[in-house]
Order: structure tokens, then C-alpha cells, then sequence
């Protein structure tokens, strides 16, 4: 559930950059983003789903805010247009799975006879 309240996060906050462009909000955007694009990663290799896994960490070493990479202003733009548009595809192709309970190894209505 957290993962998919911060692929929304990330792909709000990256289309807003796209339209807004300001850069007072540069560096926090870049550490949601590659907080995010970890959860993703790590979620899409427990689902096997490796190259969408190796995506989206390439996706978080672009959006890295200790190392950042500097790109011209379309080039910028366009970046995050296509990592919002990855963030919502993924949405849809990255859904985990329910997980199972475990059933319990007492029961679950003990008798009160003694032993």
C-alpha cells in the first residue's frame, strides 16, 4: 500500500516539475523520486519482473539527489515526463500479490480438559 501511495507521489510531483518548472522543490522532488524508484525496483525483483526492477534502479541513479546528473532543460523535461509516465504504467503491471495467512499451530479453540 505504501509503495503505491509513493509511485502516485512521485509521478504527481514529476508531472508537476514538468508543468511548473521551478527548482525550489528540485532536491526533494529527486530524493521522492528515488526513494520511490528503490520501492519499485525492490518490488518488481520480488515479483520477478527483473527487467522492470533494473528500470527503475537505473531510474533511481538518475534521480539520485547526493549524485545528481545535470541535463539540459528539454532533455530534463522530457526525463520526467517519461519517469511519471513509468511510475503510472507500473501501477497497473506491478500489483503484489496477497499473501497468504499462516495458520495458526494452536488450535484455535483449545480444550479446557487437563492432561
Amino acid at each position: 500500500m505504501f509503495t503505491i501511495l509513493m509511485k502516485c507521489i512521485s509521478a504527481a510531483g514529476l508531472l508537476l516539475g514538468v508543468f511548473w518548472g521551478s527548482s525550489n522543490y528540485q532536491l526533494l522532488l529527486e530524493f521522492v523520486v528515488c526513494v520511490s524508484a528503490i520501492m519499485v525496483s525492490l518490488q518488481a525483483f520480488r515479483a520477478q519482473k527483473y527487467a522492470w526492477g533494473i528500470g527503475f534502479g537505473a531510474l533511481a541513479m538518475l534521480f539520485n539527489p547526493v549524485q545528481s546528473v545535470f541535463y539540459s532543460g528539454a532533455m530534463y523535461h522530457w526525463g520526467q515526463t517519461i519517469s511519471a509516465a513509468l511510475f503510472l504504467v507500473s501501477l497497473a503491471a506491478l500489483k503484489s500479490r496477497k499473501r497468504l495467512s499462516l495458520q495458526s499451530i494452536t488450535n484455535p479453540s483449545p480444550n479446557t480438559d487437563a492432561l
